[in-house]
């Protein structure tokens, strides 16, 4: 169950798709879809997009450790037999 959480929660949390058909409104935009705000038609300020985008990743790689246990459980626990 903690392997599925976590598949769930990353993959929730990088959606890109779905919020960008769904959401009307630019302040209710998730933070995946804000990341679209640093690139413009015809430059892109690479600076600001690295830094957002290392801030962005922090959730998954804090709930990823909080879970590893679990995560390597699962992995561990489907190729055992018996």
């Amino acid at each position: 169950m903690a392997t599925v959480t976590i598949f769930t929660f990353q993959a929730t949390w990088n959606d890109f798709l779905s919020p960008l058909i769904y959401l009307q409104k630019p302040e209710l935009y998730t933070v995946t879809l804000g990341l679209q705000f640093f690139r413009s038609t015809y430059t892109t300020n690479w600076a600001y997009l690295m830094a957002a985008s290392l801030v962005t990743s922090f959730p998954v790689i804090v709930v990823f450790f909080a879970a590893q246990r679990y995560f390597v459980e699962g992995i561990t626990m489907t190729g055992v037999k018996g």
